[in-house]
């Protein structure tokens, strides 16, 4: 069973799905915006952002994960938001257009100067942004390798009427100081009635109260003992 509402998206977050349809109509209307998801494990950041692309009608899409093991890979990140773009790079300066090669690997030249760079990914998504509003979503941003990371926070900074807008999703307690400043959405845990009514969601069948009070102060347990871990 789905666990949206019809009109007010995921269960038990209207408010950051309103938040989340507001920032929506803004690139509509023209402007760039962005905004960073942070929370705990498993709270529910994940599927924001997928809402957010779900409810995107019209736009162009772009995404990219942080993943563990790429961290030491310079621009694996950013190959993979920026890549399903790149045939629009022959539109950009030829410097922007040799920075791009270079941190991608597309040419011999190097190293890539991360200035440069950012200006051509700011360039190249503005010119993804002509024809339709552009969303791009990063999750995982702890994860993204530094070049990535520096590079996108720098032109989340630049954006301003391109229709253009970057959300990141960030695992607390990661302090991503890249992105320190920019605006963002704290998701916290469900209430206890939301949580019911997500649980009997997403169960086939009736599930008993007792079972399904149980379960969820077990995950609630679980919970705060990872959270406590990670930030210990």
């Amino acid at each position: 069973m789905s666990t949206e509402h019809p009109r007010y998206g995921l269960l038990g977050r209207h408010a950051e799905c309103r938040q989340v349809d507001q920032l929506l109509n803004n690139l509509r209307s023209g402007q760039s915006q962005v905004l960073v998801v942070r929370g705990e494990p498993g709270i529910g950041k994940s599927a924001l952002l997928g809402y957010a692309l779900r409810t995107a009608s019209g736009f162009r899409l772009a995404r990219a994960a942080g993943v563990e093991y790429e961290t030491e890979l310079a621009y694996a990140g950013l190959h993979q938001l920026c890549a399903p773009m790149l045939p629009l790079k022959a539109r950009l300066p030829e410097p922007q257009r040799d920075a791009l090669d270079a941190a991608f690997g597309l040419s011999a030249h190097g190293p890539a100067d991360r200035f440069v760079v950012g200006l051509a990914v700011l360039a190249l998504l503005a010119e993804a942004a002509e024809e339709q509003p552009l969303l791009c979503v990063i999750d995982d941003a702890q994860w993204l390798d530094t070049e990535s990371l520096v590079t996108i926070a720098f032109v989340a900074r630049r954006l301003l009427a391109e229709s253009v807008g970057l959300v990141f999703a960030v695992r607390q307690p990661s302090q991503v100081r890249e992105l320190a400043g920019l605006p963002e959405l704290v998701l916290g845990g469900l209430r206890h009635n939301d949580a019911r009514a997500l649980l009997d969601a997403a169960w086939p069948g009736r599930l008993d109260e007792q079972v399904r009070d149980r379960v969820i102060a077990s995950l609630a347990a679980i919970r705060s003992r990872s959270s406590s871990f990670l930030g210990s």
